[in-house]
């Protein structure tokens, strides 16, 4: 059974701000990004029938939840959406248990009591169920609502920044989990957030909101190695993202190394199975470049690759694009590197489009808690 789409062509006016979004989401995570105002919340809002839109249609499957010009706007209660929120919102005078159970009326009684343990297994809340939430840390509290949403058997699962009130610890304690649900469960998911380092980690699909409306859409390493989208993903934080693969361990130096199309990288160590892909983040402030391989020095991973293009509207600094290719004997499509450097560095490289040149990333450079196995069900425990 394939995946029900989800289909949101909307608009609405709020105040002088106008959100007009066309969004096509199938399989896996889809995460809103942009800026705090940006209109994501409102979006969100929208799919679950809490805001009303002026006109449009939303869609999951063949299920029309919304379409202005038909006069449908099923009630938020029948449109078979889950809801996470900011805010576990539990109810504080049941036990983990009964919030859980709270939504089960909804699902079939011959399938209730095996959803419910497949649930709690995989948001691992077996030593919590007798617990009251009060009782619980704010990372525990929101597996819970994660956990009830799943339990009122959803179309489609809407999380809208469920990682806002969590520090970082509580936030790497949570990530892992939300991760698994694209592959756990055959529903679209649909993620807000203005924090890069959660959209790049989960994402299968992002989108990019600004002023209310969706500027771009795709794959998170095609959206994060656009130059051109550099002013709305931010230019202190601009990155590229790599889908490298887990090549093994190396313990004696607390290290993970990596293929990326058949080239070696070395990152702080992850705990995943050889074979898992990753997704890696590497800032552009963390590359430098280099016309020939250098050699004594203590950066691990250096990378042949070609120079694709530059953007040079950044004062001092020039973004510059870097295709990685694939070695001889390894398959898959190119990935970009982006660099952030000097526009003298840029003068003295000589550098232009189809010029061959050595990125160098320093492997302390990468944050291991940015590092998750996507569709972490191969991370170890």
């Amino acid at each position: 059974m394939s995946t029900p789409r989800l289909s949101i062509n909307v608009q609405r006016q709020v105040g002088d701000f106008t959100i007009d979004v066309k969004i096509e989401t199938g399989s896996g995570i889809t995460s809103l990004f942009g800026r705090s105002g940006a209109g994501k919340s409102t979006i969100v809002a929208m799919i679950a029938g809490l805001i009303k839109p002026d006109e449009g249609q939303i869609r999951i499957g063949d299920k029309v939840l919304f379409d202005s010009t038909q006069g449908i706007d099923i009630t938020p209660e029948r449109r078979g959406v889950g809801y996470v929120f900011q805010d576990a919102r539990l109810f504080p005078h049941m036990s983990v248990a009964q919030n859980l159970r709270y939504g089960l009326n909804r699902l079939d009684a011959g399938k209730r009591g095996e959803t419910f343990q497949r649930v709690v297994a995989l948001l691992g809340l077996e030593t919590l169920l007798n617990r009251r939430p009060g009782k619980l840390s704010g990372g525990e509290q929101q597996r819970v609502a994660i956990g009830r949403a799943l339990l009122s058997n959803p179309r489609v699962l809407l999380m809208d920044e469920p990682l806002a009130s969590l520090d970082a610890a509580r936030k790497s304690e949570i990530l892992p989990y939300i991760e698994r649900l694209s592959t756990e469960f055959d529903i679209p998911v649909i993620y807000v957030s203005h924090a890069l380092e959660e959209v790049v980690r989960l994402s299968d699909t992002l989108v990019l909101i600004s002023d209310g409306t969706a500027v771009a859409q795709g794959a998170v390493e095609d959206i994060m190695g656009r130059l051109d989208l550099g002013p709305l993903t931010g230019r202190y934080e601009a990155g590229a993202v790599l889908s490298p693969t887990v090549a093994g361990q190396v313990p004696e130096h607390q290290l993970t190394k990596l293929d990326l199309l058949g080239h070696q990288m070395f990152v702080p160590q992850v705990d995943l199975e050889p074979g898992t892909t990753v997704r890696l983040r590497v800032r552009a402030r963390d590359v430098s470049l280099a016309l020939t391989r250098p050699v004594g020095t203590s950066i691990l991973n250096i990378m042949p690759t070609t120079v694709s293009e530059f953007e040079t509207d950044n004062g001092p600094h020039v973004e510059v694009a870097l295709k990685v290719t694939p070695q001889d004997g390894h398959n898959g499509a190119a990935q970009i590197v982006l660099a952030r450097i000097t526009q003298k560095s840029l003068h003295d490289l000589g550098l232009a489009p189809g010029k061959p040149v050595y990125a160098l990333i320093k492997a302390v450079a990468i944050d291991r808690h940015s590092l998750g196995g996507h569709g972490a069900g191969t991370q170890r425990t």
